[in-house]
């Protein structure tokens, strides 16, 4: 997954364990937390004047939310979509995040044998934020 770095940071994960451990991240949580309560501003249009770019981009929206809202997608993927994010428990997926990513970090601790280093400094903090986007586009220039 693209960007995902700042999730599990930039420490090497290069054994089986560590592997298995951010494979289990990526296809459960990770994923379920990025498509449903992750919002993307998405570009519109780009249009080049002179010698600047100037760039037009919509609302934010998780992908979640662009699928209901199209007409492309079929009615019973939408249902399906709804009652899995009906059972989601936000605050809950994120303790299930931090947990995961502390054995991750626990693992690499292992390998290195480097109790005595606090590795959270070496990490971008990783925050999760809730808001409500204006509707209107917003424009970049």
């Amino acid at each position: 997954m693209i960007g995902d770095k700042k999730f599990v940071g930039y420490l090497r994960y290069d054994i089986e364990e560590e592997l298995g451990m951010l494979n289990e991240l990526y296809r459960s949580e990770l994923r379920v937390y990025k498509n449903f309560f992750q919002p993307v501003i998405k570009l519109i249009s780009k249009e080049r004047l002179g010698g600047r770019i100037h760039r037009k981009y919509g609302y934010p929206q998780t992908p979640y939310r662009r699928i209901i809202e199209s007409d492309e997608v079929e009615e019973r993927i939408k249902q399906k979509l709804m009652k899995v994010y009906i059972s989601l428990n936000p605050a809950q997926l994120k303790r299930s995040i931090d947990e995961k990513l502390n054995r991750l970090y626990m693992i690499y601790k292992h390998k290195n044998k480097t109790q005595d280093i606090d590795l959270r400094k070496k990490l971008k903090p990783n925050t999760v934020t809730f808001s409500i986007a204006d509707q209107d586009p917003i424009s970049v220039t």
